[in-house]
């Protein structure tokens, strides 16, 4: 590309800056400890705002008693604090709510890393941050380096103290500005004398534990780098979203550039010192994969893939870059990514390649501008011997076709030759060549072109049937013909294989693509492992299996095409993937005797299984062997992912159960011991007194017995049914019944509470038969009618009726009660749901409603609320039962 030409920003950068578009910017003050003056620093640069007519307000700030930072707040726009209630402590903390309906240009937020009080939006401060920052409102805050989350262990090595308040580095590298505020560790522990971090006492005692010079030294150390790190990775942002090719020399960043050869892994610890000495600057390790050159051999292979993952272990990143060119694409890169060390490896090459200036250190010194080559040379000049495992087969079929084609190209030249005079045959041997290269690619076009010079020389140049040269133009044109059959055939060729390798790729990628929509449909580990092992199968071509721990042995847990059962060898195999995170097996260094090859499955949090595959079905280092290490990383993902859902539906399941224990005790502790405590009271007054009373007064004790006792029953036989409803040991007893029977039987079985509430009637004469329970039906209505007089005032009307239509029978209970806020009628028939007012029954245990939509939802009824009914109040509670034959409509 001319340097004059445009570069195209980074798509992934213009993506990024998009999605910050409508956001709010974040600028935090740094700091390597309390009391740098993050909070001054940041106060006078709002008050400078102010004063150039910008809107800020001062969202929260602890000035922590610094006369100095409280002046700074005088005549600036401050929010109140929320108080929070927690555990009878009232809490002041930043409102949140109000900041957002305020909306201000700038919004000041002290302690980015601060935990919030319980009951509070978000847990941590960073997150209201978030939130306002996604608001559009722009955010300044202060954070200490020690606070960093990457930073917890370091941090508590060198000061004793383990920070419980942590900020995610994510959150700070998404910061669009950092000021570090930074003075010697000297000037901070004058300032702590002199009191202006914490009282005396306090300061003393820091002072003598984390505010040591040598403590602060490092931390300061911290708080430098990570500012730098923080403005080289903006840096580089900004030159992608640009389209600014670097190097800028801003901060250093190397790249190792390595192959298969014996020299990968020392060029990769070259990287690493390299980084050392440089003040631990960022490294990465590239490959570049070839896409004219033939697959590496297993040798090679495996030689890289230990390099790769010898980087990722010195604390490296890794890329593998696919281009034609290795100076190009290596540069290219190195450019994108401000890349300003190079390190490469110098083998043996030969002179001439070296005087012509081929050598790949040759060619990366020509076109590197701007960044340092560092050029290491092999230890010893012993050869590597790579024995291959199996020599490539030669397709005689492809050179038999482009033979096949310049035979058909002479007979077509020949008649042509024939025909008329003075025809240009070279173009007939010219397509003859175009044609093999097209059809079988590079090496069958070399081949056709050569045939091709050596039959046009000699049948149809002069003299024929010779392969003399009559005349020097006839020699110039035999060598051009010969030059331009090599070249066309060449690049034909060599466009046909990238075509066919980009045809593989794409295989590849939707072979992955697939596999990941089968992985994301299946409903549990099981599933996941049996996608897996399909998966892995109609990859290779070959037997699969994958393992999965169970009861703390390594199990079998499917296979593909069968399951089979794995022998000694294997499963030894198979533990030792699983407990060091190697592959074993075949083709390994780990139990190469058996006919499996197991790779351990690694997830993002943890090892999820293993998974192998039978012996030989792929070489190391070919396309097929990274197409199924991409689809063993996609399973195991996927195997963790159902592993997660599991356990999050068994914390569901146990927080259920949890809320049901809880609203159970609490309606133990109030509904079963006040009826205890009125029985109790009752015969003991009974006991004690009973022959001085009177014999109403006797009446009304023994009475009071009665009715806490039924009362007790109810609430105890309430929680048997539920307990049977949530067991799923409910027993149907269906037969026909009328439902009118039943009502009339829970009426009387709720007469004697209804005091001076007049329950009415209304029935039809005949109505149609239902197959129900009528002694779970009967209960059902029961708890409603309960809870209607529960909630309905001295002398109010409760209309209990029974209808019909078409395809049910339905029965209506009516109160005048306070009725059902429409917020809560979908969830009144949950169980341990209760108004929050009291009643007559006190609050009750919430378990009637629910229990009756139970009973109605066993006998295959609906059961369904309506509120308000009439003048604002009333409750309607309706239960449908399916006719077992529809009543036509002229019947009705």
């Amino acid at each position: 590309m001319p340097a004059d030409d445009p570069k195209r920003p980074d798509p992934e950068a213009l993506l990024a800056a998009a999605v910050k578009a409508g956001r709010g910017r974040l600028k935090v003050f740094l700091g390597m400890a309390p009391g740098v003056g993050k909070t001054y620093e940041m106060l006078r640069a709002a008050r400078r705002r102010k004063a150039d007519g910008q809107d800020v307000l001062i969202g929260l700030v602890e000035t922590h008693g610094r006369r100095e930072t409280e002046s700074l707040l005088r005549g600036m726009d401050v929010l109140p604090r929320k108080p929070i209630d927690h555990r009878g402590h009232v809490m002041m903390e930043f409102d949140l709510d109000t900041a957002l309906a305020r909306r201000p240009a700038l919004l000041l937020v002290d302690e980015y890393a601060h935990s919030n009080a319980p009951g509070s939006r978000h847990p941590k401060r960073w997150q209201d941050v978030e939130e306002l920052l996604a608001a559009g409102i722009d955010i300044w805050t202060t954070l200490n380096v020690q606070h960093l989350e990457s930073l917890v262990d370091v941090v508590q090595r060198i000061t004793g103290v383990r920070q419980r308040e942590t900020v995610p580095d994510s959150a700070l590298s998404r910061a669009d500005a950092i000021e570090l505020i930074d003075i010697t560790p000297e000037e901070l522990r004058d300032r702590l004398g002199e009191g202006k971090v914490y009282v005396p006492e306090t300061a003393r005692l820091a002072s003598e534990n984390f505010f040591k010079v040598e403590n602060l030294t490092a931390l300061r150390e911290l708080a430098l780098r990570r500012a730098a790190q923080t403005v080289d990775d903006q840096l580089v942002a900004a030159m992608r979203e640009k389209g600014v090719e670097g190097p800028w020399a801003a901060g250093e960043r190397i790249l190792v550039l390595v192959g298969g050869d014996a020299m990968a892994s020392g060029l990769v610890r070259a990287g690493r010192r390299l980084s050392d000495m440089m003040m631990d600057a960022p490294w990465t390790v590239t490959h570049v994969d070839r896409l004219d050159q033939p697959a590496r051999g297993p040798a090679a292979a495996a030689r890289l893939r230990d390099a790769l993952k010898l980087a990722e272990q010195l604390g490296g990143s890794t890329v593998v870059l696919s281009g034609a060119d290795i100076v190009a694409t290596v540069m290219a890169y190195a450019r994108r990514n401000n890349v300003t060390q190079i390190v490469i490896g110098k083998s043996a090459d030969s002179r001439w390649r070296e005087l012509l200036g081929r050598s790949l250190a040759a060619a990366l010194l020509r076109e590197a501008r701007g960044a340092a080559i560092h050029v290491v040379t092999e230890a010893t000049h012993e050869a590597v011997v790579e024995v291959p495992a199996r020599r490539p087969r030669v397709d005689w079929t492809a050179y038999l076709l482009a033979a096949g084609c310049v035979a058909a190209a002479t007979v077509v030249a020949w008649g042509l030759d024939v025909a008329f005079d003075r025809v240009d045959l070279g173009m007939i041997f010219l397509a003859a060549v175009l044609a093999a290269g097209v059809l079988r690619g590079l090496r069958p076009a070399l081949a056709a072109a050569t045939v091709a010079f050596l039959v046009y020389n000699y049948m149809f140049l002069e003299p024929r049937h010779s392969f003399a040269i009559g005349t020097p133009t006839d020699f110039l044109t035999l060598v051009v013909f010969w030059a331009v059959a090599l070249a066309a055939g060449g690049l034909a060729g060599r466009v046909r294989d990238q075509g066919r390798d980009a045809q593989r790729r794409a295989s590849a990628v939707s072979a992955l693509l697939a596999a990941s929509r089968t992985f994301s449909a299946a409903a549990g580990r099981e599933a996941a492992a049996k996608a897996l092992a399909e998966q892995t199968a109609a990859a290779v071509g070959a037997k699969a299996v994958v393992l999965l721990p169970a009861n703390g042995e390594l199990q079998p847990a499917a296979g593909a095409p069968t399951l089979e059962e794995l022998d000694a060898a294997p499963m030894a195999a198979a533990r030792w993937a699983w407990e060091r995170g190697e592959a074993a097996g075949f083709g390994t260094g780990t139990l190469p005797q058996t006919r499996w090859t197991f790779w351990p499955l690694e997830g993002v949090r943890s090892r999820a299984g293993v998974a192998g595959v039978e012996a030989g079905a792929m070489v190391a280092g070919s396309e097929d062997e990274r197409l199924l290490l991409a689809l063993l990383e996609q399973g195991a993902v996927a195997l963790e992912r159902a592993e997660l859902a599991t356990e999050a539906v068994e914390t569901e399941t146990l927080r259920r159960a949890d809320r049901f224990r809880s609203a159970l005790l609490n309606s133990i502790s109030h509904d079963l011991r006040t009826p205890l405590s009125t029985v109790l009271g009752a015969s003991s007054t009974l006991i004690d007194y009973g022959k001085g009373m009177t014999a109403a007064v006797r009446d009304d004790l023994l009475l009071s017995i009665r009715e806490e006792a039924e009362r007790l029953n109810r609430y105890v036989g309430n929680l048997l049914d539920m307990t049977r409803l949530e067991g799923g040991a409910l027993r149907l007893r269906t037969d026909w019944t009328d439902v009118r029977d039943v009502l009339g039987a829970a009426a009387e079985r709720v007469s004697r509470r209804l005091e001076t509430r007049i329950l009415a009637r209304d029935f039809p004469v005949e109505l149609s038969l239902v197959r129900a329970d009528s002694s779970l039906l009967e209960q059902a209505v029961v708890n409603i009618l309960e809870n209607a007089i529960a909630y309905s005032q001295d002398g109010a009307r409760i209309e209990m009726a029974a209808y019909e239509d078409r395809s049910n029978v339905v029965i209506s209970i009516e109160d005048e009660g306070r009725g059902i806020p429409t917020a809560e009628l979908e969830q009144v028939f949950e169980k341990f749901r209760r108004m929050e007012e009291p009643t007559d029954r006190h609050q009750g245990a919430g378990l009637g409603l629910s229990i009756s939509k139970g009973f109605v939802d066993a006998m295959g009824g609906r059961i369904a609320a309506a509120s308000p009914i009439h003048d604002g109040k009333g409750t309607r509670i309706l239960i449908s039962l399916p006719k077992a034959i529809a009543t036509p409509h002229h019947l009705l």
